[in-house]
């Protein structure tokens, strides 16, 4: 549905008939690690996540898994066939 409160405009999962159902009926503002993050969006009553109701939580655990601002390097391990280095090391190469 459409939020009604903080994000006005935008459709958000929280939003029912009743009005917001995340905990204070609100979204919480982006806190200062979100700083450069396209998720975070500017609206009349400050800069809320356009992902996630309260950012501070995503950010206590270690790095946001929405931040598009945060470069995640993924290691490479060679992949080495287990036949192939026996009979290397029995040749003794």
């Amino acid at each position: 549905m459409i939020c009604e409160t903080t994000k006005k405009g935008v459709d958000c999962l929280f939003m029912s008939k009743q009005g917001c159902s995340y905990k204070d009926n609100t979204c919480k503002p982006v806190v200062e690690q979100c700083t450069g993050c396209e998720k975070a969006q500017e609206f009349a009553g400050g800069t809320y996540c356009a992902a996630y109701p309260e950012p501070a939580l995503k950010w206590k655990t270690g790095k946001c898994n929405f931040a598009t601002h945060i470069k995640r390097e993924a290691k490479k391990e060679k992949v080495i066939n287990a036949l192939k280095a026996s009979k290397r090391k029995a040749k003794g190469r």
